[in-house]
C-alpha cells in the first residue's frame, strides 16, 4: 500500500465527484439540447472514472475514496445558483464549468508529474485528465 496512491485516488475520486455536482446542478439551467448532450456525456465520463476508482481502491487501502463532503457539495450549488442568478446562457454555464475543469487539469498534471504512483493509479489519473482537456476544447465552443 503506498501513500502516493491512496493519495492520489482521493484526489481524483473528490474531482469526479465535484464534476458530477458541478453538471447537475446546472443541467436544469441549460436550455440548448447539444449542451445538455455534452454535459451528460461529461457526467457519463466522470461517473466511469469515478467507477473505476470505487473498484480498485479496496486493494490499497481497504475502505472507500474520499467523495466531497456536504460543505463542499453546498458550496458548489450556492456558487453556481448566484453565478447563473442573471445569466443562464451556454456561454455563462460553459465558464462556470470550465473553471472547475481546470482545477482538475492542474490536480491530475501535479500528481502525475510529482507523486510516485503505480500503473493502475497512474493510468486512471491519465484518463481522468485527457477527459477534463477534451472537455476544455468542447466546451470552449460554448463561450
Amino acid at each position: 500500500m503506498n501513500k502516493e496512491d491512496i493519495n492520489a485516488l482521493d484526489e481524483i475520486h473528490k474531482g469526479t465527484c465535484m464534476g458530477m455536482d458541478a453538471i447537475k446542478y446546472t443541467l436544469d439551467k441549460v436550455e440548448d439540447e447539444k449542451l445538455k448532450n455534452v454535459l451528460n456525456k461529461q457526467y457519463e465520463g466522470y461517473s466511469d472514472i469515478a467507477k473505476r476508482i470505487e473498484e480498485i481502491y479496496p486493494s490499497y487501502n481497504g475502505g472507500e475514496p474520499h467523495s466531497t463532503n456536504v460543505m463542499n457539495k453546498a458550496m458548489t450549488w450556492y456558487g453556481i445558483e448566484m453565478k447563473t442568478l442573471t445569466d443562464t446562457s451556454n456561454s455563462k454555464i460553459a465558464e462556470l464549468l470550465l473553471n472547475g475543469v481546470n482545477m482538475g487539469i492542474i490536480e491530475g498534471k501535479k500528481i502525475l508529474n510529482k507523486k510516485k504512483i503505480d500503473s493502475q493509479v497512474s493510468s486512471i489519473v491519465s484518463d481522468y485528465v485527457s477527459m477534463q482537456e477534451d472537455s476544455v476544447e468542447v466546451l470552449k465552443t460554448y463561450l
